[in-house]
C-alpha cells in the first residue's frame, strides 16, 4: 500500500452490530438531505443545500457540516483506509473502502449516507501511540489523517510502528473536549497497568482497589495458571459470607466463555466470582454473566472508573505504581444547566 493512501478517521454515531473487525457499514445522518449523489461535486452546491433544509443551524457550523458531507459522497474513493475509535468496547478499527457511496434509507432511516468497509484490522486503543490517539479523537464526524497515517498503515499491514511527537488536539466544543480528556485518562491507566507493572502487581494492585471499596483482600501466591488469584471477604478472617474469588488477567484481548467458565469450576457454594481484565469480553462469557447472580465481569473500562472513584483511598505505594492527580475539564453541561 502506497504512502500516498488517503485517510480517513471516522466517528460513528450509533450501535450498529459489530463484526470480527468492525461495522460492514460506516454511515452518517442528515438524513433530510437525500440523495447526496444527486448534488453536484462541489462544495457551495452542498453548502446551499444543507442551509434550504436545515435553516436554523449555526451559520459558522454550515461549511464544517456541509463540508463532512461533502468529502463523505465524494472525496473518499475505493481503497481509501478509514480509522474508527469504537467507544464501546475501546478498540480502534482499520478498513479499506470497498463500495462507492449509496443513499439507503430503507437501512436506516436516521443514517442513510453509507459506504461499505472491508475491515482489516482491530487493535486496543492501549496499543497505539498518545499522538495518533490525539489525532483521531478529532471533534469532527469524518476528518483526514495526517500526522500520524504511517502508524495506522503499519498496524494495517500487520507491523508495529510507534510515533514520538505530540499534535495539537483538534478544536471543539467543551463537551468534546471534556469527553477526550476522559479518554486520555483512561488510555493512560489502562497503558500503565498494561505494560508499566508486571502480572505479580497488577494482582496486588486490583486487590488494593477491592481494599479501597471496603473489604478484606488476600492474594494468593502468584501463579500462571489461570486459578484464583484473590480472596475478598468482609470480616477480617475470611469466615462470614460473600466469599469472592477474584481472577486477574493482564491483557488487552478479548476474554472468551470457556476462560470464564474455569473461574466458576473454582467457586462453591455461596461464593461469588469476580473476573478483572484490562480488556473486555466476548458476547458468550456476557451471556454466562446474565445467567450467574454470583458472577461479575470487570473490562478495561469498569477498572478505570473504579480506580478514578477509589484512588484517594489507595496506599501511597500502589499510588507510587499509578501517579495521578486530580484536575478540572470543561463540563458537558448546556449553558442551561441542563
Amino acid at each position: 500500500m502506497s504512502g500516498g493512501t488517503p485517510l480517513w478517521g471516522i466517528h460513528l454515531e450509533w450501535n450498529d452490530s459489530m463484526g470480527q473487525a468492525g461495522p460492514i457499514d460506516i454511515a452518517i445522518g442528515w438524513e433530510m438531505l437525500g440523495d447526496l449523489a444527486l448534488l453536484p461535486a462541489k462544495r457551495e452546491a452542498f453548502k446551499l443545500k444543507f442551509n434550504s433544509v436545515y435553516p436554523n443551524e449555526k451559520p459558522a457550523a454550515i461549511p464544517i457540516k456541509a463540508g463532512i458531507l461533502y468529502r463523505f459522497s465524494k472525496e473518499i474513493q475505493r481503497g481509501d483506509v478509514v480509522v474508527y475509535p469504537s467507544k464501546s468496547d475501546r478498540m480502534v478499527c482499520i478498513g479499506i473502502v470497498d463500495g462507492d457511496y449509496a443513499f439507503q434509507p430503507s437501512i436506516s432511516k436516521a443514517y442513510p449516507h453509507r459506504r461499505s468497509v472491508a475491515w482489516k484490522a482491530k487493535v486496543p486503543r492501549a496499543q497505539i501511540s498518545q499522538p495518533a490517539l490525539y489525532e483521531i479523537g478529532s471533534a469532527l464526524t469524518l476528518f483526514q489523517i495526517n500526522n500520524n497515517a504511517d502508524e495506522f498503515l503499519a498496524i494495517l499491514k500487520g507491523d508495529s510502528l510507534q510515533t514520538a511527537e505530540l499534535n495539537d488536539v483538534d478544536d471543539g466544543s467543551a463537551a468534546d473536549l471534556s469527553t477526550q480528556a476522559a479518554e486520555n485518562v483512561e488510555d493512560f491507566i489502562v497503558k500503565k497497568l498494561n505494560n508499566g507493572i508486571t502480572a505479580e502487581q497488577f494482582e496486588q494492585f486490583v486487590a488494593e482497589i477491592i481494599r479501597s471499596m471496603g473489604y478484606v483482600a488476600r492474594v494468593s501466591r502468584f501463579s500462571k495458571d489461570g486459578g484464583v488469584d484473590i480472596i475478598a471477604h468482609k470480616d477480617q478472617l475470611g469466615f462470614e459470607p460473600p466469599i469472592i474469588k477474584v481472577q486477574c488477567k493482564q491483557t488487552l484481548s478479548t476474554i472468551g466463555g470457556p476462560t470464564v467458565q474455569q473461574l466458576l469450576g473454582e467457586i462453591q457454594a455461596n461464593e461469588h466470582a469476580l473476573f478483572v481484565t484490562l480488556g473486555t469480553y466476548s458476547p458468550d462469557a456476557f451471556r454466562i454473566e446474565r445467567g450467574k447472580s454470583n458472577l461479575r465481569l470487570i473490562s478495561g473500562s469498569d477498572l478505570v472508573q473504579l480506580i478514578l472513584q477509589n484512588y484517594e483511598r489507595f496506599d501511597p505505594r500502589f499510588k507510587c505504581l499509578l501517579p495521578l492527580t486530580r484536575s478540572y475539564a470543561p463540563s458537558a453541561l448546556s449553558t442551561d444547566g441542563t
